[in-house]
């Protein structure tokens, strides 16, 4: 019995066997290591569960930053391509799932909207002439090289005019008539532009982080005023704008990154989905940072409704092996808990990766004098993203190492598993008969197909 007497064998879900077909392993040291001597091991077993809500995975992702790509443009430009390529190359990371900020975020590299013409209600200056020098173009390479790949997208500040004060950081929307109508047809203005240039944004979030305030493009929302905005504006002005962009609530940030205490589940998350005249024009909740703390409530209240992990959290820009096992309990946490995509924040910035508004922060790729550096947090998302494909079923698992697990089952059949052993001593798992043995201190992806009907 031991580990397995919490689950009944009528619990667990019948599966056929499997046999290993890819061991992938990650250490501190950097270096992939092979298969480990292990005979001598007990090993933890791990089952299958049944799902509690069936989850098709959408894909893993990064988001596309100005500063990112200008950090591309200033490398050989074989360099730059191979980056790019191994971003989003079907055969490579296979990032899918990617992020546009509409206007300036933090990784811009200087404050812009799409509109900063004082009282222009009418839009009359509107563009996105900026986006096609960086995000826009970003967007293209992907596609060039992931025709397949989905574009959600979020303002991190409405034109600062639109604002109490008015400036781009911090600050709130007003909560005015004529500047709610103009702020929800700037939305689908911006939606219809990208898909003129030929990038389809299936999914928009009307407020990145709506309850931050800080000194980078910022906007304060309260949860009533954000159910008024999409209720009374954003929905209808979707609706009839014949777009097949879907509404989702988010990006929920909780308490906000400066601190607070709380899941704010009924502030932020509640406060719009108990509307029913604003649920009906929400498909899906983005959550990031300290919204993590409300995902579960969430899709326990709301089964029917899609969850995605809109942004990781961006470390120190120190880039430690450290850092990049918490990024892995991230993954854990949201992929476990009922999302569909994660999302990774910046894909490249300079070593150290400082933003234009001080923040240090980590990235999968570092660049100096004209060289790219692959950091810990790329192995963490390769693992994952080459080896889970967007169709696959969500797996729920079993045992005492799923706490420090998570899976899928591909559309083709396969099985992966990626998993922590954060002991410093070699660990042994076994799934439905297979048995692998686990570095210390480690990351491994296991890769397995069926071999028979079970």
């Amino acid at each position: 019995m031991g580990e397995n007497r919490t689950f009944s064998r009528k619990e667990r879900t019948k599966v056929s066997k499997v046999r290993l077909l890819r061991q992938i392993t990650s250490t501190r040291e950097g270096a992939a290591i092979g298969v480990l001597s292990s005979d001598d091991l007990k090993p933890s077993e791990l089952f299958l569960l049944p799902a509690e809500r069936p989850v098709t995975w959408q894909g893993f992702g990064v988001c596309l930053n100005e500063m990112c790509l200008r950090e591309l443009d200033l490398l050989p430009e074989g360099l730059a391509s191979a980056v790019l390529d191994e971003l989003f190359l079907p055969e490579k990371m296979d990032l899918n799932f990617l992020r546009l900020p509409v206007g300036a975020n933090d990784f811009a590299l200087d404050w812009y909207s799409c509109d900063e013409t004082d009282g222009d209600f009418a839009l009359r200056d509107f563009s996105v002439e900026r986006d096609k020098q960086y995000v826009l173009r970003f967007a293209k390479e992907a596609l060039a090289r992931n025709p397949n790949a989905t574009f959600f997208a979020s303002p991190w500040s409405p034109p600062s005019w639109m604002k109490e004060p008015k400036s781009y950081h911090g600050g709130r929307i007003r909560m005015e008539r004529e500047v709610l109508t103009a702020y929800a047809e700037y939305l689908i203005r911006y939606l219809r532009a990208y898909e003129e240039e030929g990038v389809h944004i299936s999914v928009l979030t009307p407020q990145n982080e709506f309850a931050s305030d800080n000194n980078y493009p910022t906007c304060l929302w309260t949860g009533e005023d954000m159910r008024v905005f999409i209720r009374d504006y954003l929905g209808p002005a979707l609706e009839r704008s014949g777009l097949s962009t879907k509404l989702y609530l988010g990006t929920i940030n909780g308490c906000g990154t400066l601190g607070g205490f709380g899941s704010k589940y009924n502030d932020y998350t509640a406060a719009v989905l108990d509307d029913e005249d604003a649920l009906r024009y929400i498909k899906g909740v983005a959550y990031q940072w300290e919204g993590k703390l409300s995902l579960r409530p969430a899709v326990e209240s709301y089964p029917e409704l899609d969850y995605i992990q809109s942004e990781s959290e961006c470390g120190d820009g120190k880039n430690t092996w450290e850092y990049a096992c918490y990024v892995f309990e991230l993954m854990r946490h949201y992929i476990t808990g009922g999302v569909s995509a994660y999302c990774y924040w910046n894909p490249v910035l300079p070593r150290g990766g400082k933003s234009t508004w001080g923040w240090t922060q980590n990235s999968l790729f570092t660049t100096e004098n004209g060289t790219v550096r692959n950091e810990y947090e790329h192995a963490v998302l390769r693992q994952a993203s080459m080896f889970m494909k967007k169709g696959a079923k969500v797996l729920r698992l079993g045992g005492h190492m799923s706490g420090n697990c998570f899976g899928m089952e591909n559309p083709d059949g396969a099985l992966a598993l990626m998993l922590r052993n954060p002991f410093p001593y070699c660990k042994k798992v076994s799934f439905l008969g297979e048995g692998a043995a686990l570095a210390p201190d480690s990351l491994t992806t296991l890769v397995f197909e069926r071999t028979d009907d079970g």
